[in-house]
């Protein structure tokens, strides 16, 4: 029954539950109800069994027999049927012998095997066992049930008279209105239990119908269109709003994550297109290099050592874009983990107590160093005021790091002599070091791809003068595994700020 049953449909299932239980509530009435019938009816056959014992046991059997066969009046003989409900009387003798049998009510003698109760020996012992309380037995032949009670016989005005008097009443007209109650019961509950299926199968059709929308949804989404959503089927606050709620969130993120994944995909054969250009170049100047030694095309010395110097060059340039490759990846790696694995701290750097104070005194005096002509001022953030005190909790040598890769750009980027600022102290909660030039600036577009790897704003520069284009990719990198962020403000014409924000110590 389990294969039919896992492959129906919720329809089906709701509907067979449902009949179900309508059924098994009918049966539960019908039994209830037609067992306290049968209680009431068998309760009014004990009443009257009771009231004709009193009446027969005081009265001889000549009597009793006499007053049978004197066929009462037709309107007594039916109060004393109503009453009585024409009992079986048989007096017993002491021994369980018994004396004589008669109908109350039927005029005549009950001869040997006629229909009556199946009645065993009932002595005086038996009958005191009893203690008169009635009991059932069945008929001397058919199917039919009798309901008895027997009582020791009591002589007129206190007389001791030996023997019993059985009064036996049948229960054929309980029986017959208890079976009329089943036979109406079963017509009428299989004819309401047809009508309530029907309606049952419309209402749950009706009521799952949302769902067949949610399943074409689901269905056009499996198809490939991430656009879909579940629509507005039922309020907010109803199990099916809340299934739609739900599904439409997951959808959104699934829709966001495929995004993404696209995306990631499409910066990765990017970057792979990328770093293999940029190792191709020395790797061909390297090549070319050599072959011309190798062919002899070398002749002088002077012309060896500078073709040694080339090679030598190119090779550390080799090295450089390398480290740089591979602490990308590293990098990558660890923010990877940070939000799946819910790793805590920055992977491989050694955090300590720093304050970014020195770190941009240190830098004012790279700047000197590379192009002594540059006017070169320390200041707080965005030019306001004296540096202040920065303190934050980084890895000092990776913030270095940062720092030259900031101060380079400027120099690089920038005409000899244009001044550069560098701004140092705390900003909103945020530890804050900046450098600022006031060189060509960066239009928007630049500006939203300029922390891209393998991006340069000028395409122009060569690899010489522009590097790589991995510069600031490793220092936004970094500036993230620190917990910070890095900003940049500039406009065409008026400059480029980068901002590092780290949190407070």
């Amino acid at each position: 029954m389990r294969a039919p049953w896992s492959r129906a449909s919720l329809r089906s299932r709701v509907l067979v539950l449902t009949v179900t239980l309508l059924a098994t509530g009918f049966t539960a009435f019908a039994l209830v109800t037609g067992n306290s019938l049968r209680a009431y009816q068998e309760d009014r056959v004990d009443s009257q069994l009771r009231a004709a014992a009193q009446v027969f046991a005081v009265l001889p059997p000549q009597v009793a027999r006499t007053g049978a066969e004197r066929r009462p009046p037709q309107g007594l003989r039916d109060f004393g049927t109503d009453v009585l409900g024409n009992p079986v009387i048989t007096y017993v003798a002491a021994d369980g012998t018994v004396v004589g049998s008669i109908d109350s009510l039927g005029g005549a003698n009950r001869t040997e095997g006629a229909r009556g109760p199946a009645l065993a020996p009932l002595d005086s012992a038996a009958v005191a066992a009893r203690g008169g309380r009635p009991f059932t037995v069945e008929s001397t032949w058919g199917e039919e049930r009798w309901r008895v009670i027997a009582v020791p016989r009591a002589g007129l005005r206190g007389a001791e008279v030996s023997g019993s008097v059985v009064v036996a009443a049948s229960m054929e007209q309980v029986d017959a209105t208890v079976g009329r109650m089943w036979r109406t019961y079963r017509n009428t509950g299989l004819a309401l239990l047809a009508v309530l299926a029907v309606a049952c199968w419309f209402a749950v059709r009706s009521g799952l119908r949302p769902l067949s929308r949610v399943e074409r949804t689901a269905a056009e989404i499996a198809g490939g269109d991430l656009s879909r959503r579940v629509p507005e089927l039922a309020a907010p606050h109803t199990e099916l709003g809340r299934l739609s709620t739900a599904l439409n969130g997951m959808l959104g993120q699934l829709e966001a994550a495929f995004a993404a994944r696209a995306e990631s995909e499409a910066r990765m054969s990017r970057f792979v297109a990328d770093a293999g250009h940029e190792l191709r170049t020395p790797l061909a100047g390297i090549k070319g290099l050599t072959d011309l030694h190798r062919m002899g095309a070398l002749p002088d010395r002077e012309d060896v050592d500078a073709t040694m110097a080339r090679i030598a060059r190119e090779s550390e340039r080799l090295t450089r874009l390398a480290e740089n490759m591979l602490q990308l990846a590293r990098l990558d790696h660890h923010a990877l983990n940070t939000a799946t694995a819910g790793q805590e701290g920055p992977f491989g750097l050694d955090l300590a107590p720093t304050d970014l104070r020195t770190l941009a005194a240190d830098a004012l005096h790279d700047v000197r160093a590379l192009d002594p002509a540059r006017a070169v001022t320390l200041t707080g953030p965005s030019g306001d005021g004296p540096p202040a005190s920065s303190p934050a909790l980084a890895d000092e040598a990776r913030l270095r790091q940062v720092v030259s890769n900031l101060v380079g750009n400027a120099v690089a980027h920038t005409p000899p002599g244009s001044p550069v600022r560098i701004g140092v102290g705390t900003v909103g909660g945020h530890a804050v070091l900046e450098v600022a030039d006031e060189g060509p600036g960066l239009t928007p577009e630049q500006c939203r791809r300029i922390f891209e790897r393998f991006y340069r704003a000028d395409a122009s520069r060569n690899r010489a003068t522009g590097g790589a284009g991995l510069g600031l990719s490793i220092v936004d990198s970094l500036v993230t595994a620190h917990g910070g962020r890095v900003e940049v403000d500039s406009t065409p014409g008026r400059g480029a700020a980068f901002r590092v924000l780290l949190p407070l110590s």
